[in-house]
Parts: structure tokens; C-alpha cells; sequence
């Protein structure tokens, strides 16, 4: 006999955090994207090292840097820092140190040939100003002409550094316009060529810490470890123990191993790093930003959020000893200070703290629009709202709706955020009615913009078809969900992050409409396969779809698939419970 099943919530679990226009739900909005891409005539030059047979297809820029007078932004792994902020984790954005940034190659180190190098320089910086410039098609004609003709070295057999480096700097060229399929398989090739090499090599210490990154933002982790650790080796023989130069490969091991779960190895790595930088740069050195800025994130995820505190006061006071009390740097370490208040339960202090902030940055800004003042605001308006203070909220995020209209236009496609946020607002303090209002809006602002597929559009429309859930109007609800479960599949593809959410929420509405249980379990099934592949078998965020997926299972009578399925769920809850404790 089967047990007797217990109704469950299915309200639509997506996201109603307050956001910027830089993290919605997981995925940012690129709207105009398409548009900015323009085709214009490339000239190309055959440019042919004097040790290498190798062609390099490319327009000289000159552009060469030295070896550490830098920040982490010339590897393929700080791609993906970009100013967001997920959790109560913070991001240095604006106010990381300005001179630590490396190049792709370091020509004042013993080289191989220099002349090569100039033009692997020169490669890169032209393949990202032509990305920047939304000249895709052209960097891809570059890099593609620059793969045949390494290729061709490969296929006659030679497999030295010359075609190690070029195929490391095609590769990078290959991240910045994000093909991650092409990254992989260049990848492969070059690790067959490297693990032929010496490591006494010139360049392959670099060339190891960029594969290193690029292994890193692919998600293989274990192959990232083996290159970093092989590349530190080498500069650790060469330089010393103590060197500078350990910081960048130490930096993104200390990423990877964070990123798997190894927390207690990776902060020993961050706090070698500060020895290190300590040492040679002394206690107040700006460049201490960088690993004080990720030991404490880590700390934060790690549920040490007083240690934490620590590090990022320190790196106020480092700003504020440098450049004074009124630095934008200090308005985003003041910011950064709330999120570990926040994290703490010190929400009063934390909202506070970004009051400061926002003055702070205020005089430091020339227009009221400022993307980092607006982003500041919005940080503000969630701190008032998760204390209850909802009007507030609401009155900052009208400001802000305020201030972008003022400066761009009531009809500007940048003013959906603004939207949305209001919405959400409204939502939370129950005013459905006003927040559907205020969404549609938003999607008939951005229509006018994108194309009815672009996916965008997906964000204030799953917004509005949880609203309409809410508002009893499931039918329409229901339309709006599966349309933006289609543009997701076809934008983010099917096993996306963005689709599961999609997903979840879909399955929410209809369970209201009593559709057929076998759809909804089906589909709730694969919501879990993708958490699962994103987050981890045993991440927080599988229990509630387990829950959802055992009560149709349940319902349906699977009681032998039922079975293992709620044992898991058990010890999931109770490793949580017991985290909260303690």
C-alpha cells in the first residue's frame, strides 16, 4: 500500500533577489550584442620568426607589456571576473590594484626568440581589440588563419616551444570570443606538445599557467592542477621559493582548488601568496588586494565570515592610507566590507556601511548614472529590503529608475533593469498588480530592441509568468513560462542552468493547472540532472527538486524508484541542518 502522499509547495523557486543589470539569475543580459557587430576589410601580413617556419597572420599593434607589473587579466581564468557578485560573495571590479596585470609573454625573460614573441603580443591584443570593437568575424578570420598554419608545423612533425606558444596564445584568442568547444580541443593538442617538452624550455612555465586558467574556466579541474603545479615547479627552480612570479599560477590554483570543495589547501595557497607579496612588496602593498580579496570570499563561502572580516578590512585600510577617505577604491571596499556584515547577520552595520559608500562614490563621480553608483544603489535597496525595510528599498530603486530615465530616456532599453528590480520589489510586499504592470512595461521597452527569440527577453518573462502564477492567471502564465523555456533551450542550450530554472518554474504553473504528473516528474527530472551537473550531486540546491521528485514519484506509485531517491534526500537535509548549526 502506498504511503500517503504529502502536498508540497510548488511556488515557482526562481530567484527573486533585487539585481543588477550584471547578474540575472545566474546569467547577465547582453542586449544589443548582435547589433554592435560590425564586418570591416582585414589586412593581414605573413610576419615569420627567424627560428619558427610558423606563419603569424596579424595586424601589428606594438602593444607589449612587462612580465608582473600587473593584474590577473592577461590569462584566460580572469574572464570571468567581471564586477558581479553572487551571494555574499563580492567581486574586485573596479577597485582591484591597477598595476597587476601580466602579459601574454614576458620578453624580458629568457626567450626563445623575441621577435616571435612581439608578434604573439601583438596577436592577442588585436584579436581582443577587435572583439571589443565587435569585430568578431574578423578575429576569427586571425585566429583561424594563425591554427592552419600551426597546424601544418604539427602535421610535418615539428612539436617544439615555437608551436607550443602559438598554440597557447591561438587558444587564449579563442576565449575571449568564447568558443569553448575550439579552447578544448587546442587544449589537447598543446598538452600532447608540452608533455614532450623540457622544463627547461624558455616560455613553457608561461605557457603551462595560461593552460592552467584555461583548464580552469573549461571546468577541468584535475587537468588545471597537474599544469599549474608543473608550471609553479618550474618558477619555483628557477626564481626561488619567494618569488613574485609565483603569485599568478599560485592565484588561480588556489581558484580551482576553491572551486572543488579543497577549501583548507586553497586557503593555505591565498596565505602563501600574501607571505609572498608581504616580503617583496611590503605590508601596505596595494597588490595585497588580490588574495585578500579571495581568502576572504572564501571564508565567506566557508561560513567564517568573522575571519573574513579581517581581510577586507584591511583592504579599506590599505585604500584609504593611499589614496584618502573620498576614493571611489575605498566607496568598493567599503561595499565589500557590508557584504561580510551581511554575512554575519550585521545587517544594520551592513546598510550602513553602503550609505558610506554610496557618498563616498558619489563625490568621486561626475554623472549621477554612473554604472558603478547605480550598482552600488541597487546593492543598497536588497541590504533594505532583507531587513524589512521594504519602502526604503523601493524608494532607492525608484531613483535609480529616476536617474536612467533623466539621463537616457523613458523608452531606453537600460531601464528594464531599473524595472524589473521595482517589480521584484512589489512583488515582495505583495502588490502583484503593480508589478505586473511594471514587467510588462519592461518587455515592451526591450521588444523594441532585440528580436522576439533574443533571449533577453527571457528574464522579465519568466519574471511576469511568476507574477501571473501569483495572480491566479495561470493559463497566460503558462504560455509565458514555455516560451521562455524555447528561447533558453536555443540560447543557453538544454542543459543549462537558465533552462532549469525555466523549467522549475514551468513545472510550478502547471502543477496549479493539474497537468499530467508523468509530464511534470519528467521534467522535474531533468531540473535535477541539471542542478546536479552545475552544482554537484550533493549541493544545497537539489533538495527541494528531490522533494518535488519524490512526492510525484510517490503520487505515482515508483515506490522501488522512490526509495533510494528519499534516502538521499535524507542525509542531504541532515548535512545542512547540521552546517546551520554550526
Amino acid at each position: 500500500m502506498a504511503s500517503a502522499v504529502t502536498p508540497l509547495s510548488f511556488a515557482p523557486s526562481s530567484s527573486f533577489n533585487i539585481y543588477n543589470y550584471y547578474g540575472m539569475s545566474r546569467v547577465s543580459l547582453h542586449i544589443h550584442s548582435d547589433q554592435l557587430q560590425k564586418g570591416i576589410i582585414s589586412f593581414s601580413a605573413h610576419l615569420q620568426s627567424k627560428k619558427c617556419n610558423t606563419k603569424l597572420y596579424m595586424i601589428p599593434t606594438g602593444t607589449i607589456y612587462g612580465r608582473f607589473e600587473s593584474r590577473l587579466s592577461a590569462t584566460a581564468g580572469s574572464l570571468d571576473i567581471d564586477g558581479t557578485r553572487q551571494g555574499n560573495h563580492v567581486s574586485p571590479d573596479v577597485w582591484g590594484p591597477k598595476d597587476y596585470q601580466r602579459s601574454v609573454f614576458d620578453v624580458s625573460a629568457k626567450t626563445l626568440d623575441n621577435d616571435l614573441v612581439i608578434k604573439l603580443e601583438e596577436l592577442f591584443e588585436e584579436v581582443k581589440t577587435m572583439v571589443k570593437m565587435g569585430d568578431k568575424n574578423d578575429a576569427l578570420d586571425l585566429l583561424e588563419a594563425n591554427y592552419g598554419a600551426v597546424k601544418e608545423q604539427l602535421d610535418t612533425g615539428s612539436r617544439g616551444i615555437e608551436e607550443a606558444a602559438i598554440l597557447d596564445v591561438v587558444a587564449l584568442g579563442y576565449m575571449v570570443i568564447q568558443d569553448f568547444k575550439m579552447v578544448g580541443s587546442l587544449l589537447d593538442m598543446l598538452n600532447e606538445v608540452v608533455n614532450g617538452l623540457k622544463d627547461d624550455e624558455p616560455l613553457l612555465d608561461l605557457v603551462l599557467i595560461h593552460m592552467g586558467s584555461m583548464y580552469s574556466t573549461l571546468g577541468k579541474s584535475e587537468k588545471s592542477i597537474l599544469v599549474y603545479r608543473r608550471g609553479l615547479e618550474i618558477i619555483e627552480r628557477n626564481y626561488g621559493s619567494n618569488s613574485t612570479f609565483l603569485v599568478t599560477p599560485l592565484l588561480g590554483m588556489g581558484k580551482v582548488l576553491s572551486s572543488i570543495g579543497r577549501a583548507t589547501k586553497a586557503i593555505e595557497i591565498y596565505q602563501r601568496v600574501i607571505t609572498i607579496l608581504e616580503s617583496n612588496k611590503g605590508a601596505e602593498s596595494e597588490e595585497l588586494v588580490v588574495p585578500l580579496f579571495s581568502l576572504g570570499n572564501l571564508l565567506i563561502k566557508e561560513g567564517k565570515a568573522a575571519d573574513a572580516e579581517n581581510h577586507f578590512t584591511r583592504i579599506l585600510n590599505l585604500y584609504m592610507k593611499q589614496y584618502g577617505e573620498r576614493d571611489e577604491r575605498v566607496a568598493m571596499a567599503m561595499r565589500a566590507l557590508a557584504n561580510v556584515k551581511c554575512a554575519k547577520g550585521e545587517m544594520e552595520e551592513a546598510v550602513q556601511l553602503c550609505r558610506n559608500a554610496i557618498q563616498v562614490l558619489k563625490g568621486s563621480c561626475t554623472r549621477l548614472d554612473d554604472n558603478k553608483l547605480e550598482k552600488m544603489r541597487i546593492d543598497l535597496a536588497e541590504l533594505l529590503h532583507a531587513v524589512g525595510r521594504g519602502n526604503e528599498g523601493r524608494v532607492v530603486l525608484e531613483e535609480c529608475l529616476l536617474i536612467n530615465e533623466r539621463y537616457r530616456g523613458k523608452e531606453h532599453p537600460s531601464s528594464v533593469t531599473n524595472l524589473i528590480n521595482l517589480a521584484t520589489s512589489y512583488s515582495r510586499s505583495k502588490n502583484y498588480v503593480e508589478s505586473e504592470r511594471l514587467l510588462r512595461t519592461s518587455l515592451q521597452i526591450l521588444s523594441k530592441s532585440v528580436g522576439p527569440d533574443d533571449q533577453s527577453l527571457s528574464f522579465p518573462m519568466l519574471h511576469l509568468a511568476i507574477t501571473l502564477y501569483n495572480l491566479k492567471k495561470h493559463e497566460e502564465a503558462e504560455q509565458l513560462a514555455l516560451k521562455v523555456l524555447r528561447i533558453r533551450e536555443k540560447a543557453f542550450g538544454k542543459e543549462s542552468v537558465p533552462v532549469g530554472e525555466a523549467l522549475d518554474c514551468l513545472v510550478s504553473i502547471q502543477s496549479r493547472l493539474e497537468r499530467e504528473d508523468s509530464v511534470l516528474l519528467k521534467r522535474l527530472k531533468r531540473v535535477l540532472r541539471i542542478q546536479e551537473k552545475a552544482f554537484g550531486p550533493n549541493s544545497k540546491e537539489v533538495i527541494e527538486t528531490l522533494k518535488k521528485v519524490v512526492f510525484y514519484m510517490d503520487k505515482l506509485g515508483k515506490k522501488d524508484e522512490k526509495l533510494p531517491l528519499q534516502k538521499r534526500l535524507s542525509v542531504l537535509i541532515n548535512i545542512y541542518k547540521d552546517t546551520a548549526q554550526y
